[in-house]
């Protein structure tokens, strides 16, 4: 799906416009989504870490919360779980308390979300990578060799989507030919509500409908396979059927399990793929070390993943009083991790705006997280770029982008949903 989305049930606070030093300190707003649609909140992020770090923002569309933008207090807080706790929400927004589905194991600590985790993460396990590695070069091949030579066309649609739906219904063994819900049940699951969707407009019901079709479609894939749990290869809805652990599911924790995975799989390596075409093509220096030196594809991947860091923020709850970076957290308020900022931490990373294929410590970006929530996909994710890029560089001088991305509307998903490009053999 590949559509501009626009419209917002939340106006504009007029920041996105703005000189970040021009906004009183303490109306700062992170969780505007306009900023990520603009690619305009570096300035804000760069603010906050120098002036104040652990920042508390009082009013917002989600309600106040507290907003860590420096590399060594997200690793504080993401490793001191007991007080800073996962359960709930992993987002600065809350659930509906109409409609409450929690984002899987994400939204538990302790014992239950190991024991939650522990089911699934063999499906992506190195063992498992080692039999998908050929499966995912062969639809790699596949979809550029598809692809129109020196013609304008949407990579997003074409080559992102394609590729993480199709690892994606691998995973779950979902019927192929019905990979593209998978990418409408993820955009469903992460959009706000009344927000357009391309053409349409979408309400809260309709996204409700939506991911209910999701639950009743894996329901009863759930029951045709926890008869048959000997099957060639292990998939995640076999696990989840089978496992002590999680057969006993109620259907919104089903529900929330499957988006967690979905979203896991979709969005972060699809705007990882789509954010390596636009920072090589703004970087035409990177490019051409690129082509000099394909060796440097595998630390590629992590800069790709570092400079585009798709999931913008974490949130932690704190379950007690607490102190982070001199500032007085009560129990109960919103601890809101920004991955994005981390990531471009000036006492982290040297001259961190800079876009560097052979960045020395680029593999210690926090775009995975850290800790016991640390993504059991980056392997997989991993992969995916290096192959992609392998296989680009052995057919594609250059993938041209030859117009402007359109950026997603969303302070939880930094992604793109069109960027047109041309492709120019070798």
């Amino acid at each position: 799906m590949s559509q501009e989305r626009k419209a917002t049930v939340f106006p504009s606070k007029g920041q996105a416009k703005a000189d970040p030093y021009s906004i009183p300190l303490d109306k700062i707003d992170m969780s505007d989504s306009e900023l990520f649609e603009t690619n305009t909140h570096w300035g804000y992020f760069e603010r906050l870490r120098k002036e104040d770090p652990v920042h508390y923002c009082a009013e917002s569309d989600f309600g106040p919360f507290w907003s860590v933008t420096r590399y060594d207090d997200i690793v504080k807080v993401e490793k001191n779980p007991a007080v800073y706790s996962s359960a709930r929400s992993i987002s600065v927004a809350d659930p509906d308390p109409d409609f409450p589905v929690e984002a899987g194991f994400i939204t538990m600590d302790g014992p239950r979300h190991d024991a939650h985790r522990k089911v699934v993460q063999p499906v992506a396990s190195p063992r498992n990578l080692v039999y998908l590695e050929p499966l995912i070069r062969e639809r790699v091949v596949e979809i550029l060799e598809g692809l129109p030579v020196d013609e304008t066309f949407d990579w997003v649609d074409r080559v992102s989507i394609e590729l993480t739906t199709g690892m994606l219904a691998t995973l779950f063994d979902f019927p192929y030919e019905d990979r593209r819900k998978l990418t409408l049940w993820s955009e469903m699951a992460t959009s706000l509500p009344d927000v357009a969707l391309g053409t349409m407009q979408v309400s809260e019901e309709e996204r409700r409908a939506s991911l209910m079709e999701c639950l009743d479609t894996f329901t009863k894939l759930w029951k045709e396979r926890q008869d048959n749990p000997q099957r060639e290869r292990l998939d995640f809805v076999t696990a989840l059927a089978s496992a002590d652990a999680t057969r006993d599911l109620e259907p919104l924790e089903y529900l929330g399990t499957l988006i967690l995975l979905i979203v896991g799989g979709n969005d972060t390596t699809r705007n990882s793929i789509s954010g390596g075409i636009v920072a090589l093509n703004e970087n035409p220096a990177e490019y051409q070390k690129l082509r000099e030196r394909p060796d440097l594809i595998p630390n590629m991947v992590s800069e790709i993943i570092r400079w585009q860091t798709p999931l913008p923020h974490m949130r932690r709850t704190a379950t007690q009083d607490a102190t982070l970076g001199g500032k007085q957290i009560k129990q109960g308020d919103k601890v809101v991790m920004w991955y994005v900022s981390a990531n471009r931490d000036e006492d982290m990373f040297d001259a961190p705006n800079e876009f560097r294929i052979d960045r020395e410590n680029a593999r210690q970006h926090l775009a995975f997280g850290i800790g016991v929530h640390f993504c059991m996909g980056s392997r997989l994710a991993e992969m995916q770029l290096r192959v992609l890029w392998e296989e680009i560089q052995a057919r594609f001088h250059e993938v041209e982008l030859v117009g402007e991305p359109v950026r997603a509307r969303s302070n939880f998903v930094r992604g793109y949903t069109q960027l047109p490009v041309r492709v120019h053999p070798l």
